[in-house]
C-alpha cells in the first residue's frame, strides 16, 4: 500500500509500505476513505515529539470502512463505515476507568505517533470497539473527519477546561482549525463576548462568519492593548490558547482577569514561561490537556442534527495521492488560505 512517512525532522515522502495486519484479537484493519493533516503533524516534522522516529506512517484522523477484525472484536463487522479517533483507549486500564483515554495505558495518541497512522491506504486499529465510532447512514462523511481530532480537541481542551459559562467574556489566541472549533463549540455556552486574536486577516474573516464577536490583528496591533479597551482594563474571563508557542501562551496570561482561566491547547515544542511574579495574586487556573475524546459521541450527535456544521472548516480537496501536495498547501496556510484540507482514497 502508498503511505505517508516521516524520516526525520523536515524529512517525509510517499512510499509504498506493507499493508498492515491484524497483531492482536481487538484490533481491526481499516481501508482509509478520507483522511485530512493535523497541526500536530507539522509539529512532527518541525522535530518537536521526539516519540515519532523514523520510517514511521503519520496521520491520526479519518474515516474508512472495516477490512477485517480480530476475534475479540463485537461492535464491528467489516464492511461497516466507522470514525477513526485520534485516541486509542483499552476501556479498561485505571485511566480509561477516570475518563483519561489519552493516558490510556495500552493507548493513548499513538496513531502516527508510537504506531503507523491513517495517512495510508489502510490502518490497523488496536481497542477498535473503544477506538472508533460507527457511521450513521446518510452522514457526510468528509464533515466526520472532524470529530476524529480538532472538534473533540477545541472543545474539550478549550471550552470545557475553560469553563466557559454563559455570559463570559472569552478570547481564542490562533484562528487556526482547533481555535475555530474552540469557537464552533464555545457558542454551546453561549458566552457574551468571543474575541479572535490571529496575525492573519483571512482567518479572522472565517471567525466572524463562524461567530466570533470581536478580531484582533496581534499582527498591526498590540493585542493586550485592545483587550483592555474591549474590557475596561479588566481582561477575559477564559484565554484559550491554541498555536502553541511561548509568544501565544504569554499573551494569554497578559490578557486573563483576576480570577480567569488560561486554557492551553497548543502542542508545546519549546519552553515557555509562567510569570508568577504577576499572576500569583490573581486567583488564576492554567489547565493543559491531551484531547481524550470523551465527547466525541456527544458532538456526533451535534453535527447529526445540524447544530453543529464542521464542513465549514474544509477549505481543500485531495486524492490521497497527492498528499505531498495537499502538505504544501496546508503548511502554507498563510498563502493558501487553507484551514482543513481533505484527502480522499476512492
Amino acid at each position: 500500500m502508498k503511505a505517508l512517512v516521516y524520516h526525520g525532522p523536515g524529512q517525509k515522502s510517499w512510499e509504498e509500505k506493507p499493508k498492515p495486519v491484524l497483531q492482536h484479537p481487538t484490533d481491526a484493519i481499516v481501508k482509509i476513505y478520507k483522511t485530512t493533516i493535523c497541526g500536530t503533524d507539522l509539529h512532527i516534522l518541525k522535530g518537536d515529539v521526539a516519540t515519532v522516529t523514523d520510517g514511521r506512517i503519520l496521520g491520526h484522523e479519518g474515516v474508512g470502512i472495516i477490512e477485517e477484525t480480530g476475534t475479540s472484536v463485537s461492535n464491528f463487522k467489516k464492511g461497516d463505515h466507522v470514525l477513526i479517533s485520534c485516541i486509542t483507549s483499552c476501556g479498561k486500564c485505571v485511566y480509561c476507568r477516570k475518563g483519561m483515554y489519552s493516558h490510556c495505558e495500552d493507548g493513548g495518541w499513538i496513531l502516527g505517533n508510537m504506531i503507523d497512522g491513517t495517512q495510508a491506504e489502510y490502518v490497523r486499529i488496536p481497542h477498535a470497539d473503544t477506538s472508533l465510532y460507527l457511521v450513521p447512514q446518510g452522514m457526510d462523511e468528509e464533515a466526520l473527519v472532524m470529530l476524529s481530532d480538532i472538534l473533540p480537541t477545541g472543545f474539550e481542551c478549550g471550552v470545557l477546561n475553560g469553563q466557559v459559562k454563559p455570559g463570559d467574556t472569552i478570547a481564542i489566541v490562533g484562528a487556526g482549525p482547533v481555535g475555530l472549533a474552540a469557537l464552533l463549540t464555545a457558542q454551546f455556552y453561549s458566552p457574551a463576548n468571543i474575541i479572535m486574536i490571529d496575525p492573519d486577516e483571512s482567518r479572522l474573516a472565517v471567525a466572524k462568519k463562524f461567530g466570533a464577536t470581536h478580531l484582533i490583528n496581534n499582527a498591526s496591533s498590540n493585542a493586550t492593548n485592545s483587550i483592555n479597551q474591549l474590557t475596561n482594563g479588566v481582561g477575559v474571563d477564559v484565554a484559550i490558547e491554541a498555536v502553541g508557542i511561548p509568544a501565544t501562551f504569554g499573551l494569554c496570561q497578559e490578557i486573563i482577569a483576576p480570577g480567569g482561566r488560561i486554557a492551553n491547547v497548543g502542542v508545546h515544542g519549546k519552553s515557555a514561561e509562567i510569570h508568577l511574579e504577576t499572576l500569583w495574586s490573581k486567583n488564576i487556573t492554567i489547565t493543559t490537556r491531551l484531547v481524550d475524546t470523551v465527547t466525541t459521541s456527544m458532538l456526533l450527535k451535534t453535527v447529526q442534527s445540524a447544530k453543529l456544521k464542521p464542513e465549514q472548516l474544509i477549505t481543500h480537496r485531495f486524492k490521497l495521492s497527492e498528499i505531498m501536495a495537499a502538505y504544501d498547501t496546508f503548511s502554507h496556510a498563510a498563502e493558501s488560505k487553507s484551514l482543513k484540507v481533505i484527502m480522499s482514497n476512492e
